[in-house]
This record gives structure tokens, sequence and C-alpha cells, in this order.
């Protein structure tokens, strides 16, 4: 249904009744009747596509139906990746927020400004308590210094009935926000990156006088002639 619906906005062919047209190229455009745009499109095997009705006189492309259609859907598609959605996330507070709670507050509002998305914080004061509303003031005023390196204040706090807001607006655009298992997989591809790749060093450069720190011959002596022979699997030569 959906791409009868979409086909149906652009008339092509016979269905275009005007007496001329503008056809538009990479050449440049040219108006001629519509009678000649028509058979110009049947000896190039393509289709005379409407593309601006409104123009006097309308635009018109030579270009294959089927083909133009993909284009415009690929378009659209490639605005809307473009597109940053930005939603409204909402941190509550009471007048005594403890510090724990605040903390933990406060890092979920970074990672939504850092995800694109505003937050709107709010004060709710329940029945007396509207009588700390200077307590609540201040601590709004808290979170929004606290956010001042990724989100900055659209609004300042404005007690509207029992609640206080504030309202933030991210610095940046947004990042979308990866999944867990992308996380990971980039995790240890950084971790595998980080481990150096040495070499094996050559038994004659190995200073065995001085013990390794804490390998299997920390607290141990031998000779060069020792462990040549014991890494050839002979037994060392008699002293």
């Amino acid at each position: 249904m959906k791409n009868d619906k979409k086909q149906n906005q652009y008339r092509v062919n016979e269905q275009i009744r005007v007496r001329e047209v503008r056809i538009v190229g990479e050449s440049g455009s040219t108006v001629m009747p519509t009678r000649q745009a028509l058979d110009m499109a049947r000896e190039q095997g393509v289709d005379l596509v409407e593309i601006s009705p409104n123009a006097n006189p309308p635009v018109c492309r030579l270009i294959d139906y089927s083909k133009f259609l993909y284009q415009q859907k690929k378009r659209q598609k490639e605005m809307k990746a473009k597109q940053v959605k930005v939603e409204v996330k909402e941190i509550r507070f009471g007048p005594q927020t403890d510090e724990h709670d605040y903390q933990f507050k406060l890092k979920h509002a970074r990672e939504f400004l850092e995800e694109g998305n505003k937050v709107r914080a709010y004060v709710f004061f329940r029945g007396r308590s509207i009588l700390f509303k200077e307590q609540g003031e201040v601590l709004l005023l808290r979170f929004a210094n606290d956010l001042e390196d990724c989100g900055k204040v659209e609004s300042m706090p404005n007690l509207e009935g029992k609640k206080m807001f504030l309202y933030l607006a991210p610095k940046k655009a947004g990042v979308a926000k990866k999944s867990q298992q992308a996380r990971d997989r980039e995790a240890t591809v950084a971790e595998q990156k980080e481990v150096p790749q040495s070499a094996p060093q050559p038994i004659e450069n190995i200073d065995v006088e001085a013990p390794a720190n804490g390998g299997l011959f920390a607290n141990a002596k031998i000779s060069a002639e020792a462990l040549k022979a014991l890494t050839e699997n002979t037994e060392p030569a008699e002293e």
C-alpha cells in the first residue's frame, strides 16, 4: 500500500498532459513540447517523470521510473540517518536529596547529555517541604554547575506549582550509543594492541648472573653453558 501511494506522487509518461515541459539533465535544461519529450523518452528506453508539477512549465526528467523511486528512497534514508533524534530525559530530586543519590543521578544526566539528549531536572516539593524551595534551587544550580562541561543551561530554576524545573541542553551533538557487544569487542582489540610483541632474546645476551624479577630463575644462578645445555636438551659439560 505504501509503495502504491509513493508511486502515485509523480505523473509519468502519458499521465503528463500539459502542453510543454522543461527537461532537466546533466547538460542543463530545455523547454520542449510534451509530445517531443515523450518521443525522446521512448527512444532512450526510459520514462518521462514529472518531478516539479508546480513550476511553469512543469519540470521533468528522462529516467527509469523504478530507478528514480529508488534514488528518492535512498536520499530520504540518508537524510533520516543524519538527523539526531533529541529526547528530553527527566531527573527527579527531592529537596533533601542525599549525596549518594545526587551523584547517581548526576552520572545518568551526564550520559544523557553526551548522547545528545536534553535533560529536565526538577525538585518535587511534597506537602510542607515547599518551605525548602531555596534549598531546591541551590541543588539545581549545583547540578547545572557540575554538568557545565557537557551541558548548557536553557532556563534557570523556575518554580511551577510543586515542582522547580531546570532545563539543560547538550553542548555537542550526540553520538549513537554502541551496544555492549561492540564495546567489549573494541576493548579486546585495544588490549591486544597494547601487549608488546617482543622477540625472543638470544641465549648469549641473557644476563644469567642477575636474577629475573619474580621469574623461575629468581633465586638461582646458572652459567651460560648450563642454560644452553638445557635448551638443547643435553647434559652440561663437566668442569
